[in-house]
């Protein structure tokens, strides 16, 4: 690790290469995609889509056109053959070509079949239809609407999708109402090529796998299902460096506004790590990390560089200036993690900061 870094984050690209292939066979014959928008959900845009290339993967989605042109760059050369949507759409006047957009509203349709008509050739493109997540995407009757003008004329549909709100909880009765306004909603367009499943989608089933799915949180370790065991291998280790170790009286107080008073003589880490680095402020005095197996909790509130942890249960050898301890790792992973801050396991990831240094497990990750 780089000297001057606050910590070691180490992404394990093999192990999202297998919760790659995991998804793809468990939807077979159905396609699988690889949703990487936010900088692959915060761990590389670059190394983990050229992994996912290596694996085979052929279908990408982003959010947003800026994400697609880098990606189209990342993939020159290695998977000229992709296919990059673009879930938030865009105008046509930023239309790269790579990109497909994925055209919410109805006159996002009629923008796309001027400008095809315009450039005399058909233009591919994906349409989302809202069946009840009331986000992005067009009402079915909206949709079914355009299909009946031909509207969609001189656009090469690529397919139909539309996005579970409730996919993490099986029996929740929205997955089987959205499942029914799905497939309702795709008979004006016979033929063409559905998209239900996001990563927790492809754990309801086969009903759900329609023609292509779209995992992207499970890909990179997250669990797809809640209060369930999670099947995805995990990816993330991430290690900040402790600083110092100060021992405090019983009764002294650690951090920012007191927030902690140790009950007992203690030892306390200064780790090199705060919510600079992605480390969210809701963790003070909530979270923990580990040394070895030895759980160790944050106490005091995190601060923009640094977080303080009771070591006083640590083997005083390993909790020394200098050593390393894990703040996500095999016995907390981001899931535990988020749930200690309050929050999903996507913020954790997608917060993780720069300064750390990285490091890429896998065959492409110095390509």
């Amino acid at each position: 690790m780089a000297d001057h870094a606050s910590g070691l984050l180490t992404i394990d690209l093999d192990a999202i290469a297998a919760n790659w292939r995991l998804l793809r066979d468990r939807v077979a014959p159905a396609a699988c995609a690889a949703v990487v928008k936010a900088d692959a959900y915060g761990l590389g845009l670059a190394p983990v889509a050229r992994r996912l290339a290596i694996e085979g993967c052929r279908e990408f989605f982003v959010a947003q056109i800026g994400e697609a042109v880098s990606l189209a760059g990342i993939l020159s050369g290695l998977a000229d053959d992709a296919a990059i949507y673009v879930l938030n759409g865009f105008a046509p006047d930023a239309a790269d070509g790579r990109a497909i957009p994925v055209l919410n509203t109805q006159e996002q349709a009629v923008d796309w079949s001027r400008h095809a008509a315009q450039r005399g050739r058909s233009l591919p493109v994906m349409i989302q239809i809202d069946t009840g997540m009331a986000r992005l995407g067009m009402a079915p009757a909206e949709a079914a609407s355009l299909a009946a003008k031909g509207a969609l004329d001189g656009l090469d549909l690529q397919g139909v999708m539309s996005h579970l709100a409730c996919a993490g909880e099986p029996e929740h009765p929205m997955c089987a109402e959205q499942l029914a306004a799905f497939r309702s909603a795709r008979g004006p367009f016979p033929g063409i090529r559905g998209s239900l499943a996001n990563s927790s989608g492809i754990f309801l089933g086969p009903d759900y796998h329609f023609d292509l799915a779209r995992p992207g949180s499970a890909l990179m370790g997250l669990a797809p299902l809640i209060n369930q065991t999670n099947p995805m291998q995990q990816v993330v280790n991430l290690q900040g460096k402790i600083l110092q170790v100060r021992h405090i009286d019983m009764g002294g107080s650690v951090g920012y506004g007191a927030s902690h008073r140790v009950a007992r003589p203690s030892r306390i880490a200064t780790v090199a790590v705060g919510y600079a680095d992605g480390y969210l402020r809701s963790l003070g005095n909530r979270g923990s990390a580990f040394i070895g197996t030895c759980r160790v909790p944050v106490v005091g509130r995190v601060s923009m560089d640094l977080i303080t942890l009771d070591v006083t249960e640590a083997p005083e050898p390993l909790a020394q200036p200098g050593e390393m301890v894990d703040l996500i790792g095999p016995h907390n992973p981001p899931d535990a993690l988020a749930a200690e801050a309050g929050t999903i396991g996507y913020e954790i990831l997608t917060a993780l900061g720069h300064r750390y240094a990285r490091r890429y497990l896998g065959e492409s990750g110095n390509a």
